[in-house]
């Protein structure tokens, strides 16, 4: 029998989702036109991590104008108002309009996996990273997996878990994923989803590469995993084709991870992050801390990796 407090919760939660499938039913201008002012809100009135965007760009594209750069920042600004509308949108958008507004080359995937290779997806944090787990999950023949950190809300973490598991994808938190992730890597074929530029816990145990021509630590985990295991690495460029139209774009990085010396896989991939970056300098979630780490050589010299 439930729980009085479990009755109230799920009754709470009820409530919850409701208000946001109605909230999702709202017509795709009218969504834009509020993703346009929430837009405006963040980078005029609140100024939402406008010092760290400014300062990312700086170290990012110094040979651009000032001009430019405030235009990049005006465009991230804007995909990332139309992202949190889009999420909510897909919590009632049905199979056909997925189809119409997604599209990728999940058939470089489906070669992997007819040759019994499971699979690392290596991201960045690339607009709108929603639409590239459904696609993931709905087109390619893996098992998708996908590592998430909890939301401390209760309500929108089970509202974001449930909406990101419509295809399948199997979630694990970060906060658990040693002990989850031993049950699949042992039980058969997967495709485990990365975002393998998040910022290290511990700068003193990373690989300090170069990114942007500033050295930056990145996370050993991924590249050890994939020595460990074997598994096929592949970069995920995931980016808006029109508003609202999504493309995934995977790039076979290697099918032998062994091959590499230590570092030089993750160098790999931290090049093909910049390249892409590059390309969509807006699509890139430049409101996260990527350079908070300064380098010292006294302290990280020994691991340093060139690109």
């Amino acid at each position: 029998m439930l729980g009085l407090n479990q009755v109230n919760n799920h009754f709470m939660y009820s409530i919850f989702y409701a208000i946001f499938y109605l909230i999702s039913l709202i017509p795709w201008p009218v969504i834009y036109a509020l993703s346009d002012g929430v837009a405006f809100l963040l980078r005029k009135i609140i100024k939402y991590r406008l010092d760290v965007v400014h300062h990312n760009l700086a170290i990012a594209f110094p040979n651009k104008t000032i001009q430019e750069r405030n235009q990049i920042a005006k465009e991230f600004y804007q995909k990332f108002a139309d992202s949190f509308f889009e999420t909510i949108k897909l919590i009632s958008m049905s199979d056909a309009s997925f189809n119409k507004r997604f599209t990728s080359n999940a058939e470089v995937l489906n070669d992997l996996y007819a040759t019994g290779q499971n699979v690392q997806i290596m991201a960045g944090h690339f607009f709108n990273w929603e639409y590239a787990n459904w696609g993931a999950a709905k087109y390619g023949k893996y098992p998708f997996i996908g590592v998430y950190m909890p939301l401390s809300n209760q309500f929108f973490d089970r509202l974001i878990l449930d909406m990101r598991k419509r295809y399948g994808s199997i979630l694990i938190p970060a906060t658990n994923f040693k002990n989850q992730f031993h049950q699949y890597a042992t039980s058969g074929k997967y495709a485990l989803a990365l975002a393998a530029d998040q910022n290290p816990g511990n700068p003193k145990s990373a690989f300090w590469i170069p990114f942007f021509g500033q050295l930056t630590p990145f996370v050993k985990g991924p590249e050890k995993g994939a020595k460990l295991n074997n598994t096929a690495q592949v970069f995920v460029h995931f980016y808006s084709t029109k508003r609202g139209h999504y493309h995934s774009q995977y790039e076979v990085m290697t099918t032998v991870p062994n091959y590499f010396k230590d570092g030089q896989l993750t160098a790999l991939f931290v090049k093909t992050l910049e390249d892409k970056i590059k390309k969509e300098p807006a699509n890139y979630l430049w409101s996260h801390r990527r350079w908070r780490h300064p380098y010292d050589a006294t302290t990280y010299g020994h691991l340093v990796v060139e690109s």
